[in-house]
């Protein structure tokens, strides 16, 4: 793997000692990435543990019966963990993933903004209570099939962006604290394309090898957030008015919570130049729209960071490095200067379209594929 040590004594997972001797927990989705690093660690003679999370039920979360695509993910990854002759657990994480990571998701969508749940499925029950798991299980490390790398620096263990770029997780890691980093293992981040991954599956004998890649939230298979809302919190979608930048009335709508920051189809308010949605106002149940150029952000406030770079985060008056706003689009310039521990202002060199509340504004190295952490964005700039 790209990530052994350049000790020769070290094991592939950067242990002074043979693999069998070596307990690794794989965090198993029943995907075919995760599958591929449990049947890799347990082929090169690793004592693997699997472990699988039962974190959703779809039927609840979208009033069907019958839609159990989580229970299927769960069979997937059992049935790989007997024929490759390892233990595999399944935990119940329900109420946990609903308690940390839905309610919160409801929340501040309620409040006008635009959550990344992903983000805190990682920090807050797969980096935390699954890890507390691995240790208690006595595993020397715990590996994930997540396409992002970490490596031994001089000072620490770094995390950095995946060597394929368009499978690149890095934004949604972000929040992976230093304590995290030292017990987790990606073995899958230095691979060049997802073909190599399939490639390997079929090499191990996989069921899953061909299986599609997951492309929404788990909780929200359809892609409907305002419909889980609804689901969760009835009566969430109170009509109200659609307004310009002024104030003018210039349509009505059906509830907040089916608009997002940048949207511009679906307004009902055709004519003219075409708007878009600039901001949100739940409290006031309105829809402010405004031309593409209201869009564009310089200043953007953001908290709860998790620093990753050498040394004090707030040790220095402002740090000239690379920010991401969004999963989909490539880092850009910035300067951040830290108004305390974990608050910051980062300003844009070059302006972005359609920064929201709630999404992630993550750090990069300028110089290199390093991750130096990220936080949240809490208001309009």
């Amino acid at each position: 793997m790209a990530q052994a040590g350049t000790d020769n004594r070290l094991n592939s997972l950067g242990f002074a000692k043979p693999p069998a001797e070596t307990r690794v927990v794989v965090a198993m989705s029943g995907g075919v990435d995760s599958s591929v690093v449990a049947a890799q660690l347990a082929e090169q003679g690793y004592d693997v543990v699997g472990v699988t999370l039962q974190l959703y039920d779809h039927g609840q979360a979208l009033a069907k019966k019958g839609a159990c695509c989580a229970g299927l993910d769960i069979q997937d990854a059992r049935r790989i963990a007997a024929d490759m002759k390892f233990p595999h657990y399944v935990l119940d994480y329900e109420n946990k993933f609903r308690e940390s990571v839905i309610e919160e998701f409801a929340e501040s969508y309620l409040a006008g903004a635009t959550p990344v749940p992903c983000i805190r499925c990682n920090e807050r029950v797969k980096f935390r209570d699954l890890m507390e798991t691995a240790r208690d299980l006595g595993a020397d490390c715990m590996a994930t099939g997540h396409y992002i790398q970490r490596f031994d620096g001089v000072n620490r263990a770094e995390l950095h962006a995946a060597a394929d770029p368009s499978r690149d997780q890095s934004y949604f890691l972000f929040s992976t604290t230093q304590a995290q980093l030292d017990y987790l293992r990606f073995p899958l981040g230095h691979l060049k394309s997802k073909d190599e991954t399939r490639a390997l599956a079929r090499k191990y004998g996989l069921p899953v090898a061909d299986k599609p890649d997951s492309q929404d939230i788990c909780f929200v298979p359809n892609g409907s957030y305002a419909a889980v809302i609804e689901k969760l919190r009835p009566g969430a979608a109170e009509p109200g008015d659609i307004v310009d930048l002024e104030g003018r009335v210039l349509g009505r709508h059906k509830g907040v919570i089916h608009y997002t920051i940048g949207q511009r189809r679906g307004l009902g308010i055709g004519g003219g130049e075409p708007l878009y949605v600039v901001r949100l106002d739940p409290e006031g149940h309105r829809v402010i729209v405004g031309p593409k150029q209201a869009l564009e952000t310089r200043l953007i406030p953001i908290r709860e960071i998790n620093w990753l770079g050498d040394g004090a985060f707030d040790a220095v008056r402002e740090h000239q490095i690379m920010v991401k706003v969004r999963s989909t689009r490539p880092p850009r310039a910035a300067i951040i200067r830290p108004l305390g521990p974990t608050s910051a202002e980062v300003e844009l060199l070059t302006p972005e379209e359609g920064v929201a509340p709630g999404q992630a504004c993550v750090f990069y190295a300028p110089d290199s594929s390093r991750v130096l952490g990220g936080g949240w964005i809490w208001r309009g700039a």
